[in-house]
This record gives C-alpha cells, structure tokens and sequence, in this order.
C-alpha cells in the first residue's frame, strides 16, 4: 500500500511539472507574439514618414505653377502697351483735319474778289497789345473823350445786348491809335480797300444792296447779302453822345483822316449803294476787319 501511495504522488508531481512546463512554453510564444506584433506596429509607424514626405514634395511642385501664372500676367502689359500705341495714334489724324479745315475755310471770314471781310462788325474792348478801350457809357463821358482825343468805345444805347447783334461803335481815336484796334492777323480797311470791294460788286450804285443783309433793316430797306457782307444797320453816336437811326444807316470807319477834325468813313443807307463821306473824329462809327 505504501508502494501505491509513493507511485501516485511522484505521478502527480510529474504531472504537475509537465503542465508547468506547458504552460510556461505558452507564455513565452504569447509574448514573442505580442513582441512581433508590437514591432510590426513600429514598422508601420515608421513607415509613415515617407508619405509625409511625399506631401512635402507635392507641394514643393506648386511654385512651379504660380511662376506659370506669373508668366501669363506679365504678358498683359504687352496687350496694354499696344492699346497705347493705337491711342497715340489718333492724335495725328485729329491734328490733320484740323489742318484740312483751315485750308479749306476761314473761320469768320467771307471772300469777295481776292479780299477776305470779317462777316461781323468788330467787337472786342482791348487794343492788339492787350491795352484796355475805355468804355464811354454816359454822353459826358464820351464828350470829353473826343474833345481830348482819346479813344473810346460803346454799345448801342449803351445795351450790350444790342452790341452782340451789331458789335461796338468806336471814335476814330481809337482806329488810329498805334497800339492796334484790328486783332493780330487783321487789318482795317483804307480807302483804297472799300473802293476794290466796290468795283467787284459792279460799282458804288450796285454794291449797295449786295452788301446789306437781308433783315433788320427798316421795312423795305432790306439787301439782298449777295456778297455775303452782312452789313447791317447799326447807327452810331454822335459828338455829344446822342445815338441816332439804327435800323436805317450801317457806318464804317476808314483808318485815313480827310483833315485835322475829320476822318474817311464809307455806309449804307436805304437805297442801294455804299456811300463814303468825312465824319467827326469824336463820331462813334462801326468798324469791320480785312484779313492781311
């Protein structure tokens, strides 16, 4: 019996260092196992950092595209520099029909014959060399610029609105200042001017009605204009101020005097011929230009 119970417990201890032994062999292939696991992981991790890389690289590959675009904008200026060019062009045509026009026309100007009359009467209130016209508004002023021989001009009644229509009346002192009263280009005309313009419209007794326009004038008194001279009736003022028969009677002054106290003037009246006469210096008469 003894022998029985010695056989039993060294079996059992067998047994129980062979399932120690087992069990110790699986542990240890558990943890090889979790160890290559681990390391597989790490591998892995690792291994990310190549496809970082791989975004760094494609982004480095973008500046390349925004040199391109770079590139395409730097090409615009071209395109705009070319509109310049077509712009800086147009000049030249407008200075070339500027040109063309003042070869073809005078501006202000009507040819009769070979002369070149202004088609107004003249208007302006300051000498060639920018001096200023003093102006005679009341009646003592303009007497006493003609009994000192200044020159002087006025409007009509003293209206400027009349004066658009029909220009300034100026005292002979004022055409014969040396300072100029005809603008530069211009000149005012003798009397060897009006007898040239009198001889193209066919004589004194004919030019008349050629000359005066065809309206303003008092019923029945109209021209035919057929010169284009445009004379119209715009009176004048005489020595002590007083304005006299617009309507009736265009007057202009001639640059010659016929003595000391008198000067060379040529007019319209209601018939049909242009007039000359010798008006008083002090007179304050229409004046009409010539182109040089």
């Amino acid at each position: 019996m003894k022998k029985a119970k010695t056989i039993i417990t060294f079996t059992g201890i067998f047994i129980l260092l062979f399932s120690y032994g087992s069990m110790s062999g699986n542990f240890e292939q558990q943890e090889v196992t979790k160890s290559t696991q681990t390391t597989s992981k790490s591998t892995q991790t690792t291994s990310k950092p190549p496809q970082t890389t791989s975004k760094s690289t494609q982004t480095t590959t973008k500046p390349p595209q925004t040199t391109s675009k770079s590139t395409k904008t730097t090409s615009k200026p071209k395109q705009t520099s070319s509109k310049t060019k077509s712009t800086s062009s147009k000049p030249a045509q407008t200075d070339s029909k500027a040109e063309q026009d003042k070869k073809s026309k005078d501006v202000g100007t009507v040819t009769i014959g070979t002369q070149k009359w202004a088609v107004a009467n003249l208007n302006v209130n300051v000498f060639r060399n920018g001096d200023t016209i003093p102006e005679a508004k009341t009646n003592k002023e303009w007497v006493a610029a003609g009994e000192s021989g200044k020159p002087s001009w006025c409007y009509y009644n003293s209206d400027p609105a009349i004066g658009q229509k029909y220009g300034k009346l100026y005292n002979w002192y004022a055409v014969n200042d040396p300072r100029g009263l005809a603008p530069d280009g211009w000149i005012l005309p003798g009397d060897a001017d009006w007898s040239k313009l009198v001889s193209y419209l066919g004589g004194q007794a004919a030019a008349g009605s050629k000359m005066k326009s065809d309206s303003r004038w008092n019923e029945g008194s109209n021209g035919t204009n057929e010169s284009g001279f445009t004379g119209f009736p715009a009176g004048y003022r005489v020595e002590n101020g007083t304005f006299q028969n617009i309507g009736s009677i265009g007057i202009w002054w001639s640059p010659e005097e016929n003595n000391p106290l008198s000067a060379i003037d040529h007019y319209l009246s209601q018939g049909s011929s242009l007039g000359r006469s010798n008006s008083p210096k002090q007179r304050g008469e229409s004046v009409r230009c010539l182109r040089k």
